[in-house]
């Protein structure tokens, strides 16, 4: 990764981070009381409604990217932890990688697995029935 790339992901992780404080969003708040209190002392003209419209579409803009970065990367993370597990367990070594499968191969797998999961559940009922009769 470039200097720039990696300076650019600590950025994103700490602007995220601070971003979902709640101290950040006081501090958001208390910054609209201020500007919605001030707008009879500029006859609530239309500068002065240009500063909050031109401030928050500012921050959200940069936001998208910063906190897009952020969940990237968090995503990427997941997914190898997620990766290792199926690696080292009893999982099928064909779930690896499936986040890379188009939309309808991941419907179509999560179709396969919903049956499966439903016969199980089915077979651990009839074992559960039994066991209640012999009883």
């Amino acid at each position: 990764m470039s200097k720039s790339g990696k300076f650019f992901s600590k950025f994103a992780t700490s602007v995220a981070e601070l971003s979902g404080k709640p101290a950040t969003f006081v501090i958001a708040v208390a910054l609209v009381v201020i500007w919605a209190v001030s707008g009879p002392f500029f006859d609530y003209s239309e500068t002065w409604q240009l500063v909050i419209n031109t401030s928050t579409t500012i921050i959200t803009f940069l936001m998208v990217f910063v906190l897009q970065n952020s969940q990237n990367r968090d995503g990427k993370a997941l997914q190898a932890k997620l990766d290792e597990l199926i690696l080292t367990s009893h999982a099928q070594n064909k779930f690896v990688g499936i986040e890379k499968l188009d939309e309808q191969q991941l419907r179509e797998m999560s179709r396969t697995l919903a049956d499966k999961a439903k016969h199980i559940e089915n077979i651990a009922k009839d074992k559960a029935d039994s066991r209640e009769r012999d009883q």
